[in-house]
């Protein structure tokens, strides 16, 4: 089992990483009938999204021998309705000042593309990513 997920009540979730142990909280959005003191279920998916891009880029630096240390995502989520669904995340990945040639760049541009969480997500979803050097 990778988690326990449980219904505190007034819309908010615990989840329970199981191998590890870490707790998040979940709180429905406000404007969805929730407080927003947490993380959305659909924030987790947005932020799921660009923690899993960095994972991936920063798996590609390390076998390369690249330095990615203070690399960050800034992620805005937009819903959709009619059904209400995320409908656009975008992503600004904002790299550290370092003196990355042409070919890491690239190399690590292809890398964020492969991403294994946006290729879960539905093809309807936009995604707009953006990285910066």
């Amino acid at each position: 089992m990778t988690s326990k997920v449980v219904y505190i009540g007034n819309l908010r979730t615990e989840a329970v990483h199981q191998r590890s142990g870490a707790k998040l909280i979940t709180d429905a959005p406000i404007d969805n009938q929730g407080k927003g003191e947490a993380f959305s279920p659909t924030d987790m998916v947005a932020t799921a999204l660009a923690s899993c891009i960095l994972t991936i880029m920063g798996i590609k630096a390390r076998d390369k021998g690249l330095d990615m240390a203070g690399a960050f995502a800034e992620v805005q989520k937009t819903m959709g309705s009619q059904p209400r669904r995320i409908s656009r995340v975008e992503i600004i990945i904002q790299m550290p000042d370092k003196a990355y040639t042409i070919e890491e760049r690239r190399y690590l541009s292809e890398a964020a593309e492969g991403c294994p969480v946006c290729r879960s997500l539905s093809d309807q979803l936009e995604v707009d990513l953006s990285i910066r050097w």
